[in-house]
């Protein structure tokens, strides 16, 4: 498992781009980001670098802001790989709340919400499925 700061804004116009900024300043490199937004608020999920310290000064700032942890899946950058990824974790039980990917070295990045610990971890090693460590993540230039 990775952890992943979830930011909280109000969906008003510059509010991103403010937060974005106070993890500049702290020193925050970003790998990965998503944007989910209702008529009121937004919700930013983000794996960085230093996700504690993200979150420090995020709330220093006023922010509202958390850490989850959650799974970080490297499959191939090809077509149907998400689907198979997803159709052995429908076999294995396993709910996805939400997810989202991104690129890293030619492969896919699949960040999945879930419940599920190190023994689904060593499952999807064994179907060929590499998980991501926090160091791979965090120490990224």
């Amino acid at each position: 498992m990775v952890s992943q700061l979830t930011i909280f804004l109000e969906n008003k116009k510059g509010r991103l781009a403010a937060a974005c900024r106070v993890l500049g300043n702290a020193g925050i490199n970003m790998h990965a980001l998503s944007l989910a937004d209702t008529a009121d608020f937004g919700l930013v999920r983000t794996l960085c670098d230093k996700p504690e310290a993200a979150a420090a000064a995020l709330r220093e700032a006023g922010y509202r802001a958390a850490i989850a942890p959650v799974l970080a899946v490297r499959l191939p950058h090809a077509e149907g790989a998400l689907a198979s990824l997803l159709e052995l974790l429908d076999e294995k039980d396993v709910n996805v709340e939400y997810g989202y990917c991104f690129a890293l070295d030619g492969d896919a990045i699949d960040v999945l919400k879930i419940n599920a610990g190190e023994e689904l971890e060593q499952a999807l090693v064994e179907a060929g499925y590499g998980i991501v460590k926090p160091e791979e993540l965090y120490t990224l230039d």
